[in-house]
């Protein structure tokens, strides 16, 4: 049980590293094309991961038919889900995005679980992920924008929407195979796909950063990215979904927007109203509920 506690506290950090994300990409997008540093965060993490997966295990090899499955994650999982991403924010509101993101993706994951593993739908995870779905919707609603409906919307929305299927079965599709292999090695190769097949939309992007301008704050922004966003906390993420399932597990997400919220006080003195604080709380509480649960306390 002590094991699944710190993988509970690895999800909430990484989720909580993701979250702040939100403010240091924005910092990027101002030198940077969207996919063009997509590409630069997965890329360049690319030697890092396969040091240290050669490091600990040493060797870095997969088999072909693992490689294909691979290949196939890191396509929709990484370079399909990361243009979605960008353009889910660019045809909708932040508001829409990151509700119609974040919100239903641990749902599918729980719904969809009992096709990749054994995991079950319980009483207890169904009750904390109501209560966190709550608390995470009041965070997010509860800004300046709020949630819109409008048909000029709508594109944006069903992006935003497919996002949370996609990386639902994304993050399902990782579980048979890090029975397998490692999760260090799942992540690996599936980023490794997933950087080669975003390559190719980069052409045209590079000669348009100013290069020789760049300082210290974009190289900080660029590090954080691929460092502690990419290569740690894929790492972090996967092994510690692997130990308590990925239903469970995904309900940390809604860690990230209520971080993203505190970034944008932080970094950009963004308000924060009293009903995304109450979010915040209610979100915790929701997440607590399901860390605890009874049926695998035993375990």
């Amino acid at each position: 049980m002590a094991d699944k506690r710190w993988a509970y506290v690895g999800l909430a950090v990484v989720a909580a590293i993701w979250g702040a994300n939100f403010g240091f990409s924005r910092i990027a997008m101002e030198s940077f094309d969207p996919i063009l540093f997509a590409f630069l965060r997965f890329g360049l993490s690319v030697p890092f991961f396969f040091a240290i997966l050669y490091w600990k295990e040493g060797n870095v090899g997969i088999p072909i038919r693992a490689a294909l499955q691979l290949a196939l994650i890191g396509l929709f999982g990484v370079t399909l889900l990361e243009i979605l991403v960008m353009y889910s924010i660019k045809y909708t509101t932040l508001a829409n995005a990151s509700l119609l993101n974040v919100a239903p993706w641990p749902i599918f994951a729980a719904l969809f679980a009992p096709l990749f593993t054994k995991e079950s739908l319980t009483k207890r995870l169904a009750i904390g992920g109501i209560i966190a779905i709550a608390g995470v919707s009041l965070v997010i609603l509860g800004g300046a924008e709020g949630f819109s409906i409008s048909s000029e919307n709508m594109k944006g929305n069903l992006m935003a929407f497919s996002i949370s299927l996609i990386g639902a079965l994304f993050n399902l599709s990782c579980m048979p195979l890090m029975r397998t292999y490692s999760a260090l090695r799942v992540s690996t190769w599936f980023i490794t796909f997933g950087a080669l097949f975003m390559l190719p939309l980069t052409i045209g992007a590079w000669g348009e950063v100013a290069w020789s301008e760049l300082g210290i704050r974009e190289y900080s922004v660029t590090f954080y990215n691929v460092l502690l966003c990419t290569v740690v906390s894929f790492i972090v993420w996967n092994a510690s979904m692997f130990r308590v399932g990925a239903a469970r597990s995904n309900f940390f997400r809604y860690v990230v927007p209520a971080t993203a919220v505190a970034a944008g006080y932080l970094m950009f003195d963004e308000g924060i109203s009293l009903w995304q604080m109450g979010g915040g709380v209610l979100m915790a509480a929701g997440l607590v509920w399901i860390s605890i649960d009874r049926k695998n306390s035993s375990s």
